[in-house]
């Protein structure tokens, strides 16, 4: 079969238009590499697909064929039968009551033709909240100062934002990905480069809180993360290593000493997440074991083995085993505090948790799901204006065979552990249930090519979590977004993800309030745009210009963007035009959610993460200019519930 048979039926777009107006191929040899890296995927008789079934009214499914009829069908979920009957018809029309969840559809025709196809049954659509608007205070977790911390923003701290926010009159806190990194590469601190995305930080930990820990463990701990709590930038090496001592100690003293109830919890956790944890901790172990990336391990190490992790937990490496799993136990624990804190104190949302687009390939995710991710590609984007030679992202995500082959269940997984204790996430790069551009390894970014995904299956397993876990999802939306996609996304109740700097006519003029829809999160800005002090000082072009890199605009476009910004604020009876007038203007939108940056309400100039910068500028490094403690009286609180008052918690509800 020639690579352009191959390249259709594994959905593989190796032609298409970029955003630049210009045709793209992808060369011959880099085609092949996408191919080959893919697995095979089922090009199925009697549907077209995977099959949806969205639990509301009578739903049916249209066939491509029934073959000979009838044709026979069957339900199964886990093994077990859960409906059965036969159509003579190209359609069947699915009895009531079928669980919601994963399961298999096996086909049968009277000639005996069989084929089985992963079936979703999912609710009509995803979780909406319960509230008409409100705003979220959104913060970089690693960045907050405290008086007590070990030198980077924990779980303590976020119990105190969270306090912050409710007095502030938000519904939730927004944070960065709290995904599990490399702890053996502090350096590489990007939230969004995860080992896995089904596990947490432990970095967030705040080791004080742990109840087996006491100062005597360290001596100098006390004094260690008094120094590393000085200065404007995380010293991530430092404090990962005090961390981690701490951790120790703490596990440690929690094999010697800990209660029977202590005890049963952290078992009935290592229960609840399993098989997934105890291969995460068997993977860790492994990994600061061989010390090279797992498709370099021994060859019986080299795929997953629930049999031979649980003879590692019950061997001589049990201690190294029950570590990891304390330290997610710990994390999770911590974690949810926060969650039930924001309950406590009625905040509608709660936590709001942003999800990253894939997973390094030597983590955990790449060597666990070997079939439904592949390492040989990542994730990027093709050339645009900003990016004229494409992108790289460095991350491997899902493709469709894998996951049709698995249920769709390894996906339903990440979502399950992200909603975890979420009242809503934000699906980094949403686009890419749709399609993903890949780029294989070895290839530079502009000769990579779109690969089809699933994406009404997708939705459903969005669906399914959402509901079960009572999440919001709030898709990233931004770029160039396919005809349809966002009518899609918003039938299964997805929201959108709406950014005012971007939201503009061809002529440079902002959108009026009436532009922004309900169902969406809007916010002024993201983690990877200019503050809104860097954007009125122009700091971001100066900043862009003496890293050599193209800001997008000369100075001035960008005053005429401030002229357009004061027209849209005076359209709304608004005089002035400082952070507040803005945040006012938001506040009137439609839109259920709006996301306040702490950068901008501390007047902070220099953002989070300048996008193609690696050590150039210290992204995800800055810390808070104030310490926590000292936040509420550095912000016009006056200023901020006047802005806010028509979806504030202290407002007009």
């Amino acid at each position: 079969m020639d690579l352009l048979a191959q390249a259709q039926i594994k959905g593989v777009q190796s032609e298409f238009v970029d955003a630049l107006g210009k045709l793209r191929v992808t060369a011959p040899e880099a085609l092949k590499s996408i191919l080959d890296a893919l697995p095979a995927k089922r090009v199925y008789r009697f549907v077209s697909g995977p099959v949806v079934v969205r639990a509301l009214g009578n739903p049916r499914t249209e066939l491509a064929s029934v073959g000979t009829a009838p044709l026979q069908w069957k339900v199964t979920s886990n093994g077990d039968l859960i409906g059965q009957g036969e159509t003579r018809e190209p359609v069947i029309a699915w009895p009531a009551g079928l669980p919601l969840g994963y399961h298999r559809l096996t086909l049968t025709d009277a000639a005996g033709a069989t084929e089985e196809v992963p079936m979703i049954v999912a609710p009509e659509r995803a979780f909406g909240g319960e509230f008409d608007r409100g705003w979220l205070l959104a913060v970089q977790l690693y960045s907050v100062r405290s008086d007590r911390n070990w030198g980077i923003g924990d779980f303590t701290d976020l119990a105190g934002l969270v306090r912050l926010a409710k007095q502030l009159g938000a519904d939730g806190v927004g944070l960065n990905p709290l995904h599990i990194l490399f702890d053996d590469h502090p350096a590489d601190c990007s939230p969004y480069s995860p080992n896995s995305r089904l596990f947490l930080n432990p970095l967030y930990i705040d080791v004080e809180a742990i109840p087996e820990y006491s100062a005597d463990l360290i001596p100098d701990a006390a004094k260690t993360a008094a120094r590393l709590r000085q200065g404007d930038r995380v010293p991530y090496a430092d404090m990962a290593a005090l961390k981690w001592l701490g951790l120790r100690a703490a596990f440690d003293s929690f094999v010697k000493s800990a209660s029977g109830v202590r005890r049963n919890q952290f078992d009935a956790f290592r229960a609840e997440r399993a098989p997934l944890l105890s291969r995460f901790a068997c993977f860790e172990v492994l990994r600061h074991r061989f010390n090279v990336p797992w498709w370099e391990w021994p060859a019986e190490w080299q795929q997953p083995d629930d049999a031979k992790c649980a003879e590692m937990r019950n061997g001589p490496d049990k201690h190294k085993v029950e570590f990891v799993e304390f330290v997610q136990w710990t994390a999770d624990s911590q974690l949810r505090a926060a969650k039930e804190l924001s309950a406590e104190l009625g905040m509608r949302v709660g936590l709001y948790l942003d999800v990253a687009v894939g997973v390094q390939s030597n983590g955990f995710d790449a060597w666990n799901e070997q079939t439904s991710i592949s390492r040989h590609l990542a994730v990027g984007a093709p050339p645009d204006v900003l990016n004229t030679v494409g992108q790289d992202w460095g991350l491997a995500g899902f493709n469709a065979g894998g996951l049709e082959a698995q249920s769709f269940v390894p996906f339903a997984n990440m979502l399950a552990a992200s909603m975890r204790h979420a009242g809503a996430i934000r699906l980094d790069h949403v686009l890419g249930l749709k399609r993903l551009y890949l780029v294989p390894r070895g290839f530079k970014p502009d000769n990579g090519a779109y690969v089809q995904m699933p994406l009404e299956a997708l939705l459903a397993a969005v669906v399914c979590e959402s509901v079960t876990h009572k999440c919001i999802v709030i898709g990233e939306d931004l770029g160039t977004v396919p005809e349809g996609f966002r009518e899609t996304m918003q039938d299964f109740g997805i929201w959108s993800y709406l950014v005012m700097m971007f939201e503009r006519d061809d002529a440079g003029h902002f959108r009026n309030v009436d532009h922004y829809r309900p169902n969406a999160l809007v916010t002024l800005n993201t983690h990877d745009l200019c503050t809104y002090a860097g954007w009125r000082s122009f700091s971001d072009l100066r900043m862009k210009l003496s890293l050599g890199l193209d800001p997008g605009e000369n100075e001035q476009a960008r005053w005429d963007a401030l002229g357009a910004l004061d027209q849209i604020l005076r359209q709304n009876g608004i005089s002035a035009n400082d952070l507040y007038s803005v945040l006012g203007f938001l506040s009137r939108t439609p839109s259920r959610l709006l996301a306040v940056s702490m950068e901008d309400l501390l007047g902070v100039i220099d953002q989070p993460n300048i996008p193609g910068t690696i050590d150039e500028h210290p992204n995800w490094r800055q810390r808070l200019p104030v310490a926590l403690d000292q936040i509420a009286a550095k912000v016009d609180l006056a200023a901020l519930k006047a802005a806010t008052r028509e979806r504030s918690l202290i407002g007009g509800r």
